[in-house]
């Protein structure tokens, strides 16, 4: 399985994906999932995916064979703004669908995939949009600043407590780091090295990429402490009355 997240913030965007795919308690292995198209003071298009591994590498695949296409063809690179490039990414996942899902479908194997789709171009404001598993999107906006991708239900409730528009890069990103923990010790299937992405807004060039790996020092110390907390907040909580 899959856990991705991505946030839209004031001052820019954090992008952070694991790495862990499996088809079964004995067949584990690490791909990324997150490819970043960037084109220093012109464009920073980040995608994170989840689902069937095979249909998410297919359409970064077509994303890449259309920059190769006939000069006046729209590409990533090309693209006038994020819903364009939303829509390209959107109409490569159809395109996936189309080819492989009727084959898929006979093996009785599920063809799902989903994206994120994040950045700036020129002078528009950073965007962010979630792209469905039939190519059709939603946008992020004020009042809901974030997406998230495949086991979300474990890391949510933090980042609904914590996030916001306002909120600094430096505390959203140890947000988001910690609802990777809470996804992590949840589900086996969610596991490091954690790849993370920062945004500056305005910047059109990656501000920092960084892989949490196995031994992080500060993951291991904020799980470390993060748990510890937890347990010592519950403890102080008084014991329901109507027990006694």
């Amino acid at each position: 399985m899959t856990y991705c997240v991505a946030l839209r913030l004031d001052t820019g965007m954090i992008f952070a994906s694991d790495s862990r795919t499996n088809a079964g308690v004995d067949h584990i292995a690490t791909f990324s999932k997150m490819r970043v198209y960037e084109k220093k003071d012109d464009r920073v298009i980040v995608v994170l995916s989840s689902g069937n591994l095979a249909m998410t590498q297919g359409v970064i695949n077509i994303l890449e064979k259309h920059t190769r296409a006939p000069e006046g063809t729209e590409t990533i690179w090309t693209a006038a703004s994020m819903y364009d490039a939303a829509e390209l990414v959107g109409d490569a996942l159809r395109e996936m669908q189309r080819r492989d899902s009727p084959f898929l479908a006979q093996a009785s194997i599920e063809a799902n995939a989903n994206l994120l789709v994040g950045g700036q171009i020129g002078t528009e404001p950073p965007r962010l949009f979630h792209v469905y598993a039939q190519g059709n999107f939603i946008e992020a906006t004020d009042d809901t600043p974030y997406f998230q991708l495949g086991e979300s239900k474990y890391g949510k409730p933090i980042l609904d407590r914590v996030v916001s528009m306002a909120t600094p890069q430096k505390e959203a990103a140890k947000c988001v780091l910690i609802s990777f923990d809470s996804t992590m010790k949840s589900n086996i299937s969610v596991g490091l090295p954690i790849d993370l992405l920062w945004y500056p807004r305005d910047s059109l060039r990656v501000g920092l990429q960084h892989r949490v790996r196995e031994g992080d020092p500060y993951f291991t110390m904020l799980r470390s402490r993060w748990g510890g907390g937890l347990r010592r907040v519950f403890s102080e909580l008084p014991d329901p009355d109507w027990l006694e």
